[in-house]
């Protein structure tokens, strides 16, 4: 019986992903012709169900042994966590290789399929070695990181039999970098300030520093207004700045791209839509706590939760009085509704209007050459890449 929930379950989860998958792509409509989104969601189920049999071993199996060595070795379970993290990381880089080859050999426009050559290993492999040098030096290396693995992408895509290539120098998104270094340094520089006002504060008299500060913070700290929406904004523009820059030098056998995002169109897309999410969850769990006590106040309990000093422990003593089964009902339908609209919000107010804006500004060049494009044969691959649906990579709807 719990065998037949779970599938149940996964096969309306992989059902959504599929049809928003196809709801997303009918919207881009390059040249006027919508794109096609040919998945099921039986291939991603059977995906996550391999994946989470390769996982269970690794979990079960692999970080058992680990625990063994570091109680033997070190005496303490510190080595075999940092250990099984960091071999997570590998599958983490295949995982969303392997999704977005899935994703391209079932995606469709004109009629011409799309695909992806092998390489996750290889992905994997480079995304550690340019993630390492980019936690060495800070940060500065990420646009290098990030035009890396896009070319790595990008030159082994193909669209019908036409090869995709990343033009391009090495250094292309530095300049949609500026913001966010100017704002990272500036954020560091009054951090480390402020925290050596603070320290001389408290080593010259600590009575003397607890009346300063009350009267009058760290003048240092007042920076932080300005270097934290610097370093947001920042963010934001070399996302949409860079995203703009890989497609635009982005071609295949005389045919370009001309992408016109806005930096400000996005921003409000951001922080209308988190405002959006977070105005609903916070309604749907008001609404949730009206339905407890009203359930309460017909129990003829309410009167008792009120006296109780703690809400908590009040809450708490409507154990004995409540079902258990409707408690319980309660704590889980709340639960999934507060997720679940979550996510339909994020859907509704930040993805939906993002992909929408990238496919109205986006043109195509040289459309003269798509006659001579021809069809490539279908990617037999039946598991839907499902370890980025089993480590959630962000992959995949």
């Amino acid at each position: 019986m719990g065998l037949l929930t779970i599938l149940t379950f996964g096969i309306y989860r992989f059902w959504m992903r599929t049809r928003l998958r196809r709801w997303y792509w009918s919207s881009i409509r390059p040249g006027g012709l919508p794109m096609e989104y040919v998945g099921t969601p039986y291939e991603k189920l059977l995906g996550f169900l391999i994946a989470v049999v390769v996982l269970a071993f690794y979990i079960g199996i692999f970080n058992l042994i680990l625990m063994f060595v570091s109680f033997s070795v070190l005496a303490a379970p510190g080595g075999a966590y940092l250990l099984s993290f960091l071999g997570v990381i590998p599958l983490w880089f295949f995982a969303q290789y392997r999704a977005h080859r899935y994703l391209l050999a079932r995606s469709r426009w004109a009629g011409i399929r799309f695909g992806l050559e092998p390489g996750a290993w290889g992905y994997a492999f480079r995304a550690i070695f340019h993630w390492a040098l980019t936690i060495v030096t800070l940060g500065l290396w990420h646009p290098r990181l990030r035009f890396a693995l896009a070319k790595y992408r990008h030159d082994r895509t193909f669209f019908g039999d036409a090869r995709l290539r990343q033009g391009g120098p090495v250094t292309l998104l530095y300049p949609a970098f500026t913001h966010v270094a100017i704002g990272g340094v500036l954020t560091v520089s009054t951090l480390l300030l402020t925290f050596e006002q603070l320290t001389v504060f408290v080593m010259e008299d600590t009575v003397l520093a607890e009346q300063v500060l009350q009267v009058d913070p760290p003048y240092f700290a007042r920076l932080l207004f300005l270097s934290v929406p610097w370093l947001a904004y920042g963010l934001l523009h070399y996302s949409v700045e860079g995203r703009r820059l890989l497609i635009s030098n982005l071609s295949t056998d005389g045919i370009g791209f001309d992408p016109r995002p806005r930096v400000g169109k996005m921003l409000w897309i951001t922080i209308s839509g988190n405002l959006a999410r977070f105005i609903g969850v916070f309604g749907v769990t008001l609404l949730g706590v009206m339905i407890l006590f009203a359930i309460i106040a017909m129990m003829g309990q309410l009167d008792a939760l009120m006296a109780s000093e703690d809400p908590f422990d009040g809450i708490a003593a409507l154990g004995s009085t409540l079902a258990e089964w409707m408690s319980l009902a309660l704590v889980i339908s709340a639960y999934f509704a507060i997720f679940l609209v979550w996510n339909a919000l994020t859907h509704i107010f930040l993805i939906f209007p993002t992909w929408r804006h990238y496919a109205q500004t986006l043109s195509l060049t040289g459309t003269g050459h798509l006659p001579g494009i021809d069809q490539r044969a279908r990617d037999e691959s039946q598991e839907a890449g499902g370890f980025a649906e089993a480590l959630d990579v962000g992959a995949a709807i």
